[in-house]
């Protein structure tokens, strides 16, 4: 019989994606008990946020032999070694300016993010966790216009295979993306092998995603595994770019394919019934890593943790690959979808000079090649990047070439009530895949209900 594995996690597809560059130790020390503290203080007192002077030198200190210092918010900044080595690289680079790290907690830090931007804070510099938060910052005019800078340094946006587009506001950028996740196809080798079907390859359309994940289904095999997120669906229909999840003017048509072919999986067997996932909370790396999952549709981040996994003994799975995310009829390879993490300046900054070199610097191609190092995307692609994190301990082969892509399509569009929306797509998602209701009706739902919100 099928095996059904439950671990008792949740990661967002928009979770931690913060990454780093390779440099001195420095920022390490300094981030822990300082930044911690400071992080306290900013939400008891939504004023300062550290007991000390470090934040008073001006912005014209920088350049002139003093050195500036900058407070940057990020969360869950002592776990994430790529964050601190960015930091370190930037400050080897920049000895006049050091970067004072305010590390929040993953699960607060939108709170008191919001709390240290309201109250006057002497932040300096942001990360920004979840892009639907985005133009909510916007509205409050609490992102510093970076178009300027940008063209006085004629930075070379095209390197973020549309990851910045999401940022652009009214034909205004307002943050630079640094780091980078999105879709390819994890695949068990091991169960292609021992049903003599083909591997999937980097131009497989989802019509033939469908049709192999049947072959290689058994009866203790599942051809295929999708995550009971509304994205592991509806991220099919906006994957060509034409489409965001604000477009109800279509009724979601956009949608019904891969619905039809979620659904149609479902009923035959070939995936996990949706009920079953969520009822167990089972979480998706539990679920391939039980190793009787042919194909896996999952983010970049997840090639780190099943090598880590493999590593320790913790997986069934040990001979593995990546393909390509699969892509319509009618698109061509290269084509997937994302969700990026972005740098932002606050507008109230007296070092904005200093912070856009601390931006600059996090979303440049020289640091994309740190980030590469440790196995983090950067949203600066490029071959050498893609070698780089291919040749990692651990790593399939033919990574590089799975890892190419043409277009990043934003999972969430950045406008007014993008949470109300996918609120509304994540819950009928539900319904949908329970069969509660049937595709059509549903789709239909999911259009009246957006029109009414965004009118």
């Amino acid at each position: 019989m099928k095996r059904l594995v439950a671990m008792v996690m949740g990661i967002s597809i928009c979770g931690s994606l913060l990454s780093g560059c390779g440099g001195t130790d420095t920022p390490k020390e300094t981030s822990s008990k300082t930044a911690s503290e400071g992080t306290e203080k900013a939400a008891e007192n939504t004023g300062d946020t550290t007991g000390n002077t470090a934040g008073e030198a001006s912005e014209e200190t920088a350049g002139s032999g003093e050195v500036t210092s900058i407070k940057l918010a990020t969360w869950d900044y002592t776990s994430n070694e790529s964050t601190s080595n960015a930091i370190a690289a930037f400050e080897a680079k920049h000895p006049d300016i050091k970067v004072e790290v305010l590390d929040i907690p993953s699960t607060d830090y939108n709170t008191k993010l919001n709390v240290m931007l309201n109250g006057g804070s002497e932040l300096d510099v942001y990360f920004i966790k979840d892009a639907p938060n985005t133009y909510d910052l916007y509205k409050k005019g609490q992102m510093l216009d970076l178009t300027d800078r940008i063209a006085k340094d004629n930075v070379d946006m095209t390197g973020f295979n549309g990851t910045d587009q999401p940022f652009n506001i009214e034909g205004k950028q307002y943050a630079m993306p640094v780091r980078t996740d999105y879709y390819v196809l994890y695949y068990n080798k091991d169960l292609f092998d021992a049903a003599g079907v083909a591997y999937p390859t980097n131009d497989m359309t989802w019509a033939e995603f469908e049709k192999t994940a049947r072959e290689v289904a058994s009866e203790d095999v599942y051809g295929a595994y999708i995550h009971t997120w509304q994205t592991q669906v509806q991220n099919l229909g906006i994957q060509d770019g034409a489409h965001d999840t604000l477009d109800y003017s279509t009724g979601y048509d956009f949608f019904k394919p891969y619905y039809e072919m979620a659904v149609g999986m479902q009923d035959d067997g070939i995936i996990q019934d949706f009920g079953s996932l969520q009822s167990a909370n089972i979480h998706y790396s539990s679920a391939f890593q039980a190793g009787n999952v042919a194909m896996m549709p999952m983010g970049t981040w997840y090639v780190t943790t099943l090598t880590a996994a493999i590593k320790a003994g913790d997986t069934e799975v040990t001979n593995w690959g990546v393909a390509t995310m699969p892509h319509p009829e009618n698109v061509e390879a290269g084509y997937t979808v994302g969700a990026s993490t972005p740098l932002v300046i606050n507008p109230t900054s007296k070092k904005q000079d200093a912070a856009w070199e601390f931006i600059n610097f996090l979303s440049s191609d020289e640091c994309a090649g740190e980030y590469a190092k440790v196995g983090a995307v950067p949203a600066r692609l490029n071959d050498s990047v893609l070698t780089e994190i291919a040749s990692l301990e651990g790593m399939p082969e033919g990574l590089a070439e799975a890892f190419k892509v043409k277009s990043i399509a934003a999972d969430r569009p950045i406008g007014e009530n993008v949470t109300e929306v996918d609120s509304v797509l994540t819950e009928v998602h539900g319904l949908i895949m329970l069969g509660e209701v049937s595709i059509e009706d549903g789709l239909a739902e999911m259009a009246e209900r957006s029109a009414e919100i965004q009118k």
